[in-house]
């Protein structure tokens, strides 16, 4: 699959999310439209998603559309997913993200070396566990509560010390859930789960995504072959 294609589908994503009818626009602009059913932010957030030269953007009112739409046009794409450089122009009290956004081809999947990691699959006693022993942050963070697929882990004799699995989203995608226990980073475990479990979406005919905020997950991604193509942001705005 050409880059181009990946992003024409990682798009379409998101425009499925977004509630009401949009376009990345092709002049590598941005798109505004008031959306108070919109799934990529809260409820009364402004939500923003890059991808490619071009982004698009819910606002949970319509008063906030014109406004947003005024301050955005015409700004880098790159600033539009900038929690500071958008507190220069907007007063936003709170932010989430960014995170950035990276899809898998098949054509350039690398799947981690497995010689000396054994992944099998996991049971939901197997994740509560794990997520128990986690700060409520990593938790939060890697979505592991909320997948649809199975679970794949990693055992350190009666202890699972990594797990992967996939929540399926709108668009045929997976959507990519990783942790690895504080004391068992650093070894290649979540780069191991998370091979199998793509592996596992690609062999369902989805398109595996990974939303990451902190660079060593990022850096997961990277070497299992995902390309990153853009980035969310959602925001909300003080009175």
């Amino acid at each position: 699959m050409a880059c181009d294609v990946l992003l024409a589908r990682a798009r379409q994503v998101w425009l499925e999310m977004a509630g009401v009818p949009m376009a990345f626009p092709a002049d590598g602009d941005v798109d505004v439209a008031v959306s108070t059913g919109s799934r990529f932010c809260p409820p009364g957030w402004i939500g923003i998603v890059a991808l490619g030269d071009a982004a698009i953007v819910t606002v949970p009112a319509g008063g906030w559309a014109g406004v947003v739409r005024e301050v955005l046009q015409g700004l880098p794409v790159e600033v539009l997913t900038d929690s500071d450089r958008l507190g220069a122009v907007l007063p936003v009290a709170e932010v989430l993200g960014p995170a950035s956004l990276a899809y898998l081809d098949e054509g350039d999947y690398r799947p981690a070396g497995l010689d000396t990691v054994d992944v099998v699959p996991g049971e939901p006693a197997d994740l509560a566990r794990l997520l128990a022993a986690v700060p409520a942050d990593d938790a939060d963070e890697c979505g592991l509560a909320d997948i649809t697929s199975r679970a794949f882990v990693v055992r350190r004799g009666d202890h699972v010390v990594a797990a992967a699995g996939y929540r399926r989203w709108p668009g045929r995608v997976a959507h990519m859930c990783v942790l690895t226990a504080p004391n068992h980073r650093g070894r290649g475990l979540a780069r191991a789960v998370a091979s199998v479990a793509a592996a596992d979406g690609m062999a369902n005919h989805l398109l595996p995504q990974w939303r990451a905020r902190p660079e060593p997950s990022r850096r997961v991604a990277q070497a299992l072959g995902f390309r990153q193509l853009g980035a969310q942001l959602s925001i909300r705005i003080g009175t």
